[in-house]
């Protein structure tokens, strides 16, 4: 059974002399650890993605960062060229393919080869390790902000090795959230092994005085997913990391809608990543937290989603998120265009830079929702330190197992899929059904009489077509959906 505990560091070699064979690039000089440490010695503190998010926080300012990966060299280079002067990103990303993510290289290499010939990308990101710590290191040296692999994938530990060689500062990523959104049967207690790794190579660097960022990903499935899951599963990948030594973690958060709920949710997150790592005896690790702009379905109107990018834009700066991920008006429409990209990126900086002095009041709302978060986060936590007998890492394994940690609409068999989200008559995110989730009877309350509060309003009943009706809703132009043929908007 996988325990939290630090990988011995014979350990951790012998497993990464079997990493290292995995692709051809993995044979690299420039992975040896006298190299890659002097290289990231050298990275300057502008282009070092912990020391960035650290002045951030320290200044109370909301920093951008985009998503974007393509399947060639220099057309990816040329990409982040672009975010960074006409987007003005703070941050730039390594959006990684798919095949990549899923250990699949020769397939990536196939890829880049037909990309070559059909002089476009054919591949839905940039493959790191296909092109090795040469190939990344010139990603780095061309750019002038920092970089960090974004990714999904749930064995990313040579991908990690290449990426934090070449001068990449930030890792996305965890064995829970890399796992249960993203696979279908790949075990927890495997992926939870993995990244274990990923985070004993940042902690190892630490130990150098190399400070590297990680960020566990906060949305989950993205789609109507209550702030006390996915923090939940934020604050454990983050205990696991800072066992393993990293220093320096992100915990997300991805936007729910109701703007109190996702205030209170940004807050909360801050608050009980802090207490939680102290509480276990981590007492060094500084903690910064990233917004999500909307992950569920945008409208194809262009001015209709750059709303929603605004509104998200006001959420993370009133709410003192230390670093926002960015979305693009052409989001209904696949892959955006690099314009698109920087134009979602520019209209999102205008809005963080409003709104950086000012902060939202408290009120009862606030507080009221800041307080059911923390109990129910406190509930999910303890649930697992009790199945696991102390220890989290065992812990979380066997509460999946149960049920009592439970994502709604993930794909993975490891998940129960029993619980089922719906809004209340404000548009917060609510759960309808509970399946083995480790509540109370008075959360449980809570839930079921906000929304029969909108079952009364709507004059129907509380069921799962709310759901079905709330996951639709945005992309129509509401928050709560509505029941099928009844109007938006009345006179």
């Amino acid at each position: 059974m996988i325990k939290n505990k630090k990988i011995p560091w014979e350990s951790f070699i012998e497993t990464r002399a079997q990493i290292l064979k995995q692709w051809h690039t993995g044979a690299s000089e420039a992975l040896d650890f006298e190299q890659s440490i002097a290289y990231l010695k050298s990275v300057p503190d502008h282009k070092n993605f912990a020391k960035k998010l650290r002045l951030a926080k320290e200044a109370g300012v909301t920093l951008i960062q985009p998503r974007a990966g393509v399947a060639l060299l220099e057309e990816h280079i040329a990409l982040l060229k672009y975010l960074e002067t006409a987007g003005e990103a703070d941050f730039l990303p390594c959006t990684i393919d798919s095949y990549t993510r899923h250990n699949r290289y020769q397939n990536a290499e196939d890829g880049i080869t037909e990309s070559r010939k059909a002089k476009r990308s054919l591949l839905n990101g940039f493959p790191a390790v296909n092109y090795g710590v040469e190939g990344c290191k010139q990603v780095y040296e061309q750019v002038n902000l920092p970089v960090q692999a974004r990714h999904g994938t749930p064995d990313a530990r040579l991908l990690s090795e290449i990426i934090h060689a070449s001068g990449w500062t930030s890792n996305e990523g965890g064995g829970i959230s890399y796992n249960i959104p993203y696979a279908k049967n790949i075990g927890l207690e495997d992926t939870i092994r993995y990244w274990q790794y990923c985070d004993r190579l940042v902690g190892f660097y630490a130990e150098q005085g190399i400070e590297l960022n990680r960020e566990p990903y906060g949305p989950l499935t993205g789609t109507l997913v209550p702030p006390s899951i996915s923090h939940t599963i934020a604050i454990i990948e983050a205990i696991l990391a800072a066992e393993q030594g990293v220093k320096n973690i992100t915990v997300g958060y991805g936007q729910g809608g109701n703007v109190i709920q996702d205030i209170a949710a940004l807050q909360t997150l801050d608050e009980l990543t802090n207490y939680y790592l102290k509480l276990f005896g981590y007492d060094d690790v500084y903690i910064t937290t990233v917004f999500h702009q909307w992950m569920g379905g945008f409208p194809a109107d262009e001015a209709k989603s750059m709303g929603i990018i605004a509104m998200a834009s006001t959420v993370a700066a009133l709410g003192k998120a230390t670093k926002m991920i960015t979305k693009t008006p052409h989001e209904s429409q696949g892959i955006p265009t690099k314009e698109a990209n920087a134009e979602g990126l520019r209209a999102s900086k205008i809005v963080t830079q409003l709104l950086k002095e000012q902060r939202m009041r408290s009120s009862s709302e606030l507080n009221e929702e800041k307080a059911m978060i923390k109990k129910e986060v406190n509930a999910l936590i303890y649930a697992c330190l009790n199945v696991g007998k102390g220890d989290l890492a065992e812990g979380v394994v066997e509460a999946f197992k149960a049920g009592f940690i439970d994502i709604p609409f993930a794909p993975s068999e490891m998940n129960a899929g029993k619980i089922l989200p719906a809004r209340d008559a404000s548009g917060k995110i609510r759960i309808l059904e509970f399946g083995n989730l480790a509540f109370d009877a008075e959360i449980k309350q809570f839930h079921q009489e906000r929304l029969k509060e909108r079952g009364t309003l709507e004059n129907r009943e509380v069921s799962f077509q709310m759901t079905i009706d709330d996951v639709y809703a945005v992309s129509e132009g509401v928050l709560v959906g509505k029941a099928k043929g009844e109007m938006y908007y009345e006179d």
